[in-house]
């Protein structure tokens, strides 16, 4: 009994000197994604009612690990996204291109929402301009 009890003892010391033993990770061999946009925000600026409202974010995977973005969502109904579903490579560039529906007048502020594997989460980028009746 007492050999019993001795054996349960040391199996219990040992299972929980394992559990409680830190775990190195060498985060220096991981790779990651990292999304760098040409410019965050694209200006418009004034522009004729009903014109071209396509216009586009240029932008490079700076990261080791390949980029796939999984979603790209606007601030609102007027604002059309498409992109590349396949992955970005590392050091390569792709291009979000954002058509901008423009019969309504007067000024306008969009967000748009990337969502990627990219180190950092979303990225939120913008577009604004100044739509004036056409003569």
């Amino acid at each position: 009994m007492k050999r019993t009890l001795n054996i349960v003892i040391v199996c219990v010391l040992a299972l929980s000197f394992f559990s409680v033993a830190p775990i190195k990770f060498n985060i220096h061999d991981s790779k990651v994604a990292v999304i760098t946009f040409k410019t965050e925000v694209v200006d418009y600026g004034t522009i004729i009612q009903n014109s071209d409202g396509t216009r586009a974010f240029t932008f490079t995977n700076t990261g080791d690990a390949p980029l796939l973005i999984t979603n790209v969502k606007t601030s609102c109904g007027c604002t059309v996204p498409s992109y590349s579903k396949t992955p970005i490579q590392p050091g390569e560039q792709g291009e979000l291109k954002i058509k901008y529906d423009t019969k309504k007048l007067g000024a306008f502020t969009k967000t748009i929402t990337v969502t990627s594997n990219a180190e950092g989460g979303n990225k939120i980028l913008k577009i604004k301009g100044n739509i004036i009746a056409s003569k």
